[in-house]
């Protein structure tokens, strides 16, 4: 199987998981931990395209589990998320970090955390090194075993 049909297959079945899982993803901490999620592999490399940003944001909109909280309270923990990115990356990460850290007491969250951020990471197809990495970041932050998401 081709790299691109394995990336668009991990990002499926990622997400018929989270599907699974949505009536106990409902939580502030899983909310705030999930836009901190999509902002770090939204800016995994440092920069934040429009286009990009217009395509992520677009897929919280529309993603199931995400539909548990109001969509403009979404948008704008994102936009906050990626802004603190944009300014300062390194500075900025520390602080999206903490805010992903906040789904680690629960760890059905944790692994939709980490799965959210797959789905975002592979939307494109191209779940490249540099989301890969903050995915795995993430992974040590909220205790999680790299490996169990094949990263």
């Amino acid at each position: 199987m081709a790299l691109w049909d394995r990336i668009k297959e991990s990002a499926s079945t990622m997400q018929t998981q989270l599907v699974a899982k949505k009536n106990d993803l409902k939580s502030g901490a899983f909310r705030d931990a999930s836009m901190a999620m999509c902002a770090l592999v939204a800016a995994a490399d440092g920069t934040v395209d429009p286009s990009e940003r217009q395509r992520v944001a677009q897929l919280i909109a529309t993603n199931e589990v995400l539909q548990n909280f109001p969509a403009d309270d979404l948008r704008r923990r994102f936009e906050e998320n990626l802004n603190k990115l944009t300014t300062d990356f390194a500075f900025g990460k520390v602080s999206v970090l903490q805010e992903i850290a906040k789904a680690k007491k629960k760890p059905a969250e944790a692994r939709a955390v980490i799965q959210i951020g797959i789905v975002i990471g592979g939307a494109d197809g191209d779940f490249d090194k540099t989301e890969q990495a903050v995915v795995r970041e993430a992974c040590f932050t909220l205790d999680l075993p790299p490996h169990e998401f094949d990263l």
